[in-house]
């Protein structure tokens, strides 16, 4: 499809996102600690100058959730903002190293299962973090994705005190707002020439300003303002834009405290980053699949751009990445037209989408919690064997508990056992027939198969006759070698008589 054709999907992927995008933006930012407006500046960099780069057609990239205790801890050690802007940018060109080095390469190994739990956790955190914005108790930020909160609550202890402390108007606003995309999922309407032109995000977002309007004339006490509404800074007049900009203070680039954070923004941010963009193109309906290594080299220069005017640490994200995919986008420009729509509508229109309520925008949310997190995906998953299942289930549990950098790390630990498990199978076979033993070493038997042949081995009683076989094996590793060899000297204390065949080279040793 040309570039015309695809426009119209792209400009209508694009306003879903920025929709999306907005709460989280400021939410990130004020999670952080960090100056509201840092949050919109890392999404319209995000937009327009990585995803300008990037190689990706439909991820999107912004301030991530994962980084935001990392960011608060930084902060807080540092001093300062500027300083902690003078690491970001640090941490940008050290991504930019990376990527030209070709280190992306290293986001093709991560589990299938894990990558799939970590969508699914971050879908059923969408819905269960929006449930008190959807009744309306917001003294949690949209953007906040952790377990344990700042507030010393938890996210199922602030459902408990929203459904306590609830607004009936932001209820009504929620329901018609959900019937609203419901709608707009049909595809009488969805695929309707008219109708369709316009997204039902934005048709929901319309009935939010215009419900809490109206109550001011007939229920005045249900209408909300603060802390349920969106809140953008505002700027009176053009020669005020500077002030929304902040700039790197350098003074400790000499200090090792300052490369310990660059450091460890540019590895953090690189990993979400390659998880993010291998979930997203497991999600494109074209199956496209994304230069990992480009990617890294576009989020270095992101990176750096946004620590230079005062944003916040930049990754591919998966929820407005999942927003744009099932908003039907074709190409990254609707990444690009995401990040022009944030920086053109917070500088020209301000004070209408400070009407927007937050209940309103936590619909959308709900319906890209649950295409994360549908039963269906449980199924599939379960049905494709415990080896998938187990991770799957462990990586979930282990984001929803914990965090998202916690818990991809817990799931890719249970992800690597079943590897080396399945690797095992395939590599080493034991066959027992009448006390008699046959090992078969089959393809690429490498270190990690040590520590199950040294199990399966120790297992072989005394006075046994054992064949060991490497007729089909095409590479043996050298610790395997010693593993065998010792094996071959213990076992004539043991009485075991043990052959082996196919080696090219001589197997035994002397003690």
């Amino acid at each position: 499809m040309l570039f015309g054709e695809n426009l119209k999907y792209d400009l209508k992927s694009s306003l879903v996102v920025f929709l999306v995008a907005l709460p989280l933006c400021l939410g990130i930012a004020i999670a952080s600690g960090a100056p509201p407006m840092s949050g919109l500046i890392a999404g319209i960099v995000g937009g327009i100058v990585v995803g300008s780069i990037s190689g990706s057609n439909v991820s999107v990239s912004g301030p991530a959730a994962g980084l935001t205790v990392v960011v608060l801890d930084s902060i807080s050690s540092l001093g300062t903002f500027p300083l902690f802007l003078a690491c970001l940018v640090f941490a940008g060109l050290i991504q930019l190293g990376l990527g030209l080095a070709k280190a992306g390469v290293l986001g093709y190994y991560f589990p299938h299962s894990v990558i799939k739990g970590m969508l699914t956790a971050i879908g059923l955190i969408l819905i269960l973090k929006q449930i008190p914005h959807a009744l309306g108790y917001d003294k949690d930020t949209m953007g906040d994705e952790a377990f344990l909160q700042s507030d010393d609550h938890n996210t199922f202890s602030e459902i408990w005190y929203a459904f306590e402390f609830n607004s009936p108007g932001a209820i009504v606003i929620v329901l018609v707002a959900l019937g609203i995309l419901i709608a707009f999922e049909q595809p009488q309407i969805k695929n309707h020439q008219i109708l369709g032109l316009v997204p039902g995000a934005l048709w929901a977002v319309v009935s939010g300003i215009l419900i809490n309007a109206s109550y001011s004339f007939w229920k005045p006490e249900w209408t909300l303002d603060g802390e349920h509404l969106v809140t953008i800074p505002t700027v009176s007049d053009f020669s005020e834009l500077g002030n929304l900009l902040t700039f790197p203070d350098f003074s400790l680039i000499t200090e090792s405290s300052f490369w310990v954070i660059a450091v460890t923004l540019a590895v953090i941010g690189s990993i979400e980053t390659l998880l993010s963009v291998d979930a997203a193109d497991k999600m494109d309906p074209q199956k496209r699949i994304t230069p990992s290594s480009r990617e890294l080299v576009a989020q270095g220069i992101g990176n750096s751009v946004s620590g230079l005017i005062g944003g916040l640490p930049v990754t591919a994200v998966i929820v407005r990445s999942t927003a744009n995919i099932s908003s039907g986008a074709k190409t990254k420009m609707s990444a690009v037209f995401h990040g022009i729509l944030l920086m053109v509508l917070i500088l020209a229109i301000p004070g209408v989408l400070n009407k927007i309520p937050l209940s309103c925008l936590a619909a959308i949310l709900f319906l890209v919690g649950y295409k994360l997190a549908k039963p269906a995906i449980f199924v599939s998953v379960y049905e494709k064997g415990w080896s998938q299942f187990i991770p799957f289930v462990v990586t979930v549990l282990a984001i929803l508990f914990t965090d998202l950098l916690v818990g991809i790390g817990i799931g890719m630990a249970f992800g690597l056992f079943f590897v080396i498990k399945t690797n095992f199978q395939k590599s080493i076979r034991f066959t027992e027939l009448n006390g008699n033993y046959l090992v078969q070493l089959q393809k690429d038997v490498s270190f990690l198969n040590k520590a199950p042949l040294m199990k399966e081995l120790s297992k072989i009683p005394n006075g046994c006759q054992v064949i060991i076989n490497a007729e089909k094996a095409r590479f043996i590793d050298h610790d395997i070698q010693e593993v065998l060899n010792d094996f071959i000297i213990t076992s004539m204390e043991k009485n075991i008589e043990v052959t082996t065949e196919g080696f090219r080279y001589k197997l035994t040793k002397t003690a």
